[in-house]
């Protein structure tokens, strides 16, 4: 490793102890704290490397009047701390530097937020107006030092699986499909534009064509939406992409590279060893989830025909109606205040916009409104499910609605109940995802339910003569505690099923070729069978850090409407630069 020794500093203010006792060091770094005991000043010196007590003697005015965050330059002698004066949270606490000499090599003004003790209370735009000042805190500089060792982590993993790392083009052309592009206006092509890329997916698949067979790439990409806790305009993935592969060899990278993280980054997780296959319509029954968070033992059930034609006439009509009726067991909850379960039903009305809440205590018997309607075999039934000493909620709607409200309700139960174990780490692949959706905006009425280029499980003839909304996508996403953190799977390499397959969708074949020419024309000289998936990389360092928001893991982000405040984007251009872009901007209406 190359030296830190310079002009500057003899040793950093994280790697002095007890084996330096003695010794005349200089260091340089930044005034973190300052404590004035009158005879003596001490000044906790800080660098990237941590932090060192050094000591001066009082009376000195100049030394007094230096603001928090100047950069100062110590001589001293090191020395040992006394027992009672041991500072056993940092590594340098059991010395301290008895200083000689100093100066100020860059004075600080006052600051506009303090470094020191990480108060959360400052407002986030002020924060990142200031990035380069919040950077400093020690939560936030250890956040994005944790995740430089993850990125330098998940290389060497890359390398070690026998993948190459190459870089794709950042300005590529707009895709008609996926989020909304940033496009970037082209000085020599009157009135065309590039596109900065979503992500590089077609680019991956014409390296397999190209024969390179295992490649994988840190990836920025961007999209142009809405932004919210766990989305930013730009973003970074681990990109990867194999040929001559199954389904099951590409999900083996995930199986060996999520669990190896964890456990290097995260200590004292309980990672489950079991990573289970659940297709995406078990997901939706059981979870009302695509994004299971399966550290929650809550299971959702259908009882829809344990209520068809019983006496409890509100849901006995809607399900002859076509309504479902699912329900969410709450154990351990029949001792739970009356006030509980008519927080629920606040819950229900006003975050899942139902009419209502309607649940069954299992105590000693059943109790409830719900329970005085139904006879005692279906009583008995729906007891199997909840179990004794525990409720059971349920929730009536058509399907689509059922599932998305009794999962949320099953988050909330797993919250309240304290069923879930911050220390746990469960994974699971969600597969079998619908390969096309109903789309009222599409030409056709059917569009992509995910990446357009996915296998479909079906052969060219069942795609001429089966209805599309039954056809499944060889397709998976990683779910890790609650959040989608991969998504991936297999590339439809024939050129006659990828025509098919848009043709469907509303695109011809000279829309095809026109929008992924390329790719199309690409397929006509030999493409090997091939897949591949994303990691979100932003996402994968905030759960592993148990940070509430990714600009809590990302050096430079914009606030929530997409500005980076402190450089000012974005921003104006001259009427010069747009000219030469050959752009008019105009007014909004």
């Amino acid at each position: 490793m190359l030296s830190l020794k310079s002009k500057y500093r003899t040793h950093t203010c994280g790697e002095l102890n007890k084996s330096h006792v003695g010794e005349t060091v200089t260091l340089s770094g930044w005034v973190h704290r300052k404590r004035n005991h009158g005879s003596l000043l001490f000044i906790d010196l800080r660098d990237n490397y941590g932090i060192t007590q050094c000591v001066f003697d009082g009376g000195d005015a100049d030394l007094e009047r230096v603001h928090p965050e100047s950069v100062i330059q110590i001589t001293g002698n090191v020395v040992a701390r006394s027992d009672d004066a041991v500072n056993d949270k940092i590594p340098t606490g059991e010395i301290e530097v008895q200083a000689t000499d100093w100066h100020v090599l860059t004075s600080a003004d006052v600051l506009p937020f303090p470094v020191f003790g990480d108060d959360d209370s400052v407002a986030e735009d002020l924060r990142l107006k200031y990035r380069y000042i919040d950077l400093r805190r020690e939560s936030l500089h250890r956040n994005i030092l944790m995740r430089n060792r993850m990125v330098k982590f998940i290389r060497d993993q890359m390398w070690n699986m026998g993948f190459s790392e190459f870089q794709t083009p950042i300005l590529t052309v707009s895709s008609p499909e996926g989020a909304r592009d940033f496009i970037v206006p082209s000085r020599n092509h009157h009135g065309m534009f590039y596109a900065l890329p979503q992500a590089p997916q077609q680019f991956k698949q014409l390296i397999q064509i190209s024969g390179f067979d295992r490649y994988f790439q840190i990836a920025p990409c961007f999209r142009d939406e809405d932004l919210r806790a766990d989305r930013l305009l730009e973003f970074y993935q681990l990109d990867l992409e194999m040929s001559f592969v199954d389904l099951p060899d590409i999900q083996a990278v995930g199986n060996e590279l999520m669990p190896a993280l964890i456990r290097e980054f995260v200590p004292d997780a309980k990672i489950c060893p079991e990573i289970p296959h659940i297709a995406f319509d078990d997901a939706m029954m059981k979870y009302g989830t695509d994004k299971p968070d399966l550290r929650n033992p809550i299971i959702i059930h259908d009882v829809t025909d344990i209520f068809r034609g019983s006496d409890f006439g509100i849901f006995a009509n809607a399900i002859d109606n076509g309504a479902v009726v699912r329900a969410v067991p709450a154990p351990n909850s029949a001792d739970r205040p009356r006030s509980w379960y008519d927080k629920l039903g606040d819950y229900a009305v006003k975050e899942l916009g139902l009419g209502g809440l309607g649940y069954i205590i299992f105590a000693d018997e059943a109790k409830g409104p719900v329970a005085k309607k139904l006879d005692a075999a279906r009583k008995e039934k729906l007891r199997q499910i909840s179990g004794d000493n525990s409720s059971l909620f349920f929730i009536c709607d058509v399907a689509e609605n059922a599932a998305k409200a009794a999962g949320k309700l099953r988050t909330k139960l797993g919250e309240d109940l304290g069923l879930i174990d911050e220390k746990e780490f469960r994974l699971c692949w969600i597969e079998e995802f619908p390969f096309f959706e109903a789309d009222p905006e599409s030409p056709t009425g059917i569009a992509f339910t995910h990446n357009p280029f996915s296998y479909p499980m079906a052969t060219l003839d069942e795609l001429q003569t089966r209805d599309p909304l039954s056809i499944k996508a060889a397709q998976f996403d990683m779910v890790l505690n609650g959040a989608e953190i991969c998504s991936g799977g297999l590339r439809n390499f024939n050129p006659d099923v990828m025509l098919r397959c848009f043709e469907i969708t509303g695109y011809d074949e000279e829309t095809v070729k026109q929008k992924f020419g390329g790719m199309y024309h690409a397929f006509q000289y030999g493409a090997p069978p091939h897949g591949g998936c994303a990691f979100g990389l932003d996402r994968l360092v905030q759960i592993m850090l148990g940070e509430p928001n990714l600009r809590s893991v990302v050096l430079f982000p914009t606030n929530q409407r997409g500005q980076d405040l402190m450089m000012g984007a974005p921003g104006p251009v001259t009427e010069t630069q747009l000219r030469e872009d050959h752009i008019q901007v105009r007014k909004k209406g």
